[in-house]
């Protein structure tokens, strides 16, 4: 049984078409049909005569990941889809063979059956070695250096991964899928995941509600945070304006765990907005959200935002030289530039 990521876009855009559907899908629109094809030259051959500006790596590139996709890909392998629109990676079983399917209205015509054991598991369940490894750019790659097939099995019943401190090694922990050179890995991310690791050890309970105050008031809100202890259903609250009276009036319920919070909490929420006439309110969630509570959440697109420890993170990093000096010194980053590497289909 093997571990094998498979993207879904890559901006996330067929994410929710693969969970709901029970399936895994790439691009490569121009290829299509695969089903007769026997031989990886002869998909070679096929992609040169479509890709005629591509170098030879690409093309390469591009054979090994659509031949594991249709062929090296089993019924009863592991899949991971590392999400996008989420901090959490999807996790499942292969149950069919490859299949085209020229009228899919949303153009990932190249799809594998899969059944879906969990759609929201947070990305702090896994070892650094792991993530790493699920941060290649590739669309399509087997993960399986260190155990990666029984470490997700084990996440998989349930657990948090059995090696949860491993690093990364020196060299990639995907296997290359016809090419020469070993594929980059998304940097973006892995600085995430690594921003992630230092919040979660330095801003415990409590002290997470420190840093969601101290970027709402670097975007500008007047707050008041709850003391330690029973809350009342509201961690912050805040409002605009020079005494904190001016609409929109913000509540603010912030779970530190590292469970992903479901609909309830999110009814919760509501029903405190009530109580304090707020407008809007915001519900942080360390661990991630059910698919339940984002489902809900996009009905109450005008009235509540849900943040997961990326978007924490995203609004952590786009108001950071706002912070107070204490929290940039608490979480100390620098901003730094570096070449994107063309990502495949």
């Amino acid at each position: 049984m093997a571990l094998w990521m498979v993207r879904a876009g890559q901006l996330g855009e067929h994410e929710n078409f693969a969970l709901d559907n029970s399936m895994v899908v790439v691009g490569w629109e121009e290829m299509g049909d695969l089903s007769d094809i026997s031989a990886m030259e002869k998909m070679r051959k096929l992609c040169e005569e479509i890709y005629l500006d591509a170098s030879k790596n690409k093309i390469s590139n591009f054979v090994g990941q659509l031949w594991s996709f249709k062929d090296r890909i089993a019924i009863g392998d592991l899949v991971a889809l590392p999400l996008k629109t989420q901090s959490a990676i999807a996790l499942g079983k292969v149950t069919g063979d490859y299949k085209y399917v020229p009228n899919n209205p949303y153009g990932a015509k190249h799809t594998r059956t899969v059944k879906w054991v969990q759609t929201d598991t947070p990305r702090s369940n896994f070892g650094k070695d792991l993530l790493y490894s699920l941060g290649a750019f590739r669309t399509v790659c087997r993960v399986k250096r260190n155990n990666a097939d029984e470490r997700v099995s084990a996440i998989l019943n349930g657990a948090i991964d059995p090696n949860l401190t491993a690093q990364p090694a020196a060299e990639t922990d995907v296997e290359p899928e016809g090419v020469g050179i070993e594929p980059p890995s998304d940097i973006e991310q892995y600085s995430k995941d690594q921003i992630h690791a230092h919040i979660e050890a330095k801003f415990k309970g409590h002290d997470l509600t420190r840093l969601v105050t101290a970027i709402l008031k670097a975007q500008g809100y007047k707050t008041e945070m709850a003391s330690p202890g029973p809350d009342g259903g509201v961690d912050i609250i805040g409002g605009q304006g020079p005494m904190g009276f001016d609409p929109p009036r913000l509540c603010v319920q912030v779970k530190s765990g590292s469970g992903p919070s479901d609909v309830t909490i999110l009814r919760e929420l509501q029903g405190v907005m009530k109580n304090f006439g707020a407008q809007q309110g915001l519900l942080v969630s360390w661990g991630g959200f059910k698919t339940s509570a984002h489902k809900e959440a996009r009905t109450l697109f005008f009235e509540v935002r849900l943040w997961d420890a990326d978007m924490l993170i995203q609004n952590l990093i786009e108001y950071y030289n706002k912070l107070p000096d204490t929290i940039q010194a608490e979480i100390p980053l620098k901003r730094i530039w570096t070449l994107v590497l063309e990502e495949t289909e």
